[in-house]
């Protein structure tokens, strides 16, 4: 079926009948006039501005009177820039004498998103090469090249030792970024580490492999994956220039 307003302006524009309407532009209009606070979304917001246009509605020329109310936010009562000097409602608009139209009606609160972390661990070998990870195919970067990563609560040397049968070094956290996808952010702790013994991981060409900053080759790496390395090529030539 049809919704409230869209029936009110059928029943009032093409009728005459007297029922109050609510697009848009009307609930701008009212929500600034008597200062309504709150996103015209939710519920208690509707039911108080349904309430003001039922009272408001007169029961003669209702059609003049709807049509007016579209006419005056979408031409004067602006989302943006109204036009106050030009409205009638001037000397009784709430918004306008407080100097706050901008502020009605509210707009809708963005949701907070929930924060991940990670430690992703920029172990290079013996020729300054970076152990790469390919990513499963399904879940965030599938089948681009990553750094390992592990909890931030896991000992990076621990968990080397015991997942990927590497002796590293921590050499220095780096600051934490921050990667924003659409339903949560993930805080990354790059980590810098070091090995000897690069032979003993378990290597394979489809999966995991020692890449060469220098030279690097145009496998699809994560984005903050790219920058990191990025970051790891600047920061090597400052320890040899």
């Amino acid at each position: 079926g049809i919704g409230r307003s869209t029936s009110g302006a059928v029943l009032s524009l093409a009728l005459g009948q007297r029922h109050p309407f609510l697009d848009g532009n009307v609930k701008r209009v009212l929500a600034r006039c008597f200062a309504v606070p709150g996103w015209p979304g939710e519920a208690a917001v509707q039911r108080r501005l349904w309430s003001l246009a039922e009272q408001l509605t007169p029961t003669t020329r209702v059609r003049e009177y709807n049509q007016a109310m579209m006419d005056l936010g979408a031409a004067v009562c602006s989302r943006n820039r109204p036009s106050c000097g030009d409205c009638p409602l001037y000397l009784r608009c709430h918004a306008r004498m407080d100097n706050k139209t901008t502020l009605y009606p509210c707009r809708r609160k963005r949701k907070s998103l929930p924060i991940q972390q990670v430690r992703m661990l920029l172990i290079q070998d013996e020729n300054n090469a970076l152990l790469l990870e390919r990513r499963p195919l399904s879940g965030i970067w599938g089948g681009l090249w990553t750094l390992p990563q592990c909890d931030v609560e896991n000992h990076p040397e621990v968990w080397c030792r015991e997942q990927r049968g590497l002796l590293a070094e921590v050499s220095a956290d780096w600051p934490v970024r921050r990667h924003t996808f659409s339903h949560f952010h993930l805080d990354i702790l790059p980590t810098l580490m070091s090995t000897s013994n690069s032979a003993n991981c378990v290597m394979d060409g489809e999966h995991r492999v020692w890449y060469n900053t220098a030279e690097p080759d145009a496998r699809g790496l994560a984005a903050p994956v790219a920058r990191l390395i990025g970051e790891f090529t600047e920061h090597m030539q400052g320890e040899t220039g």
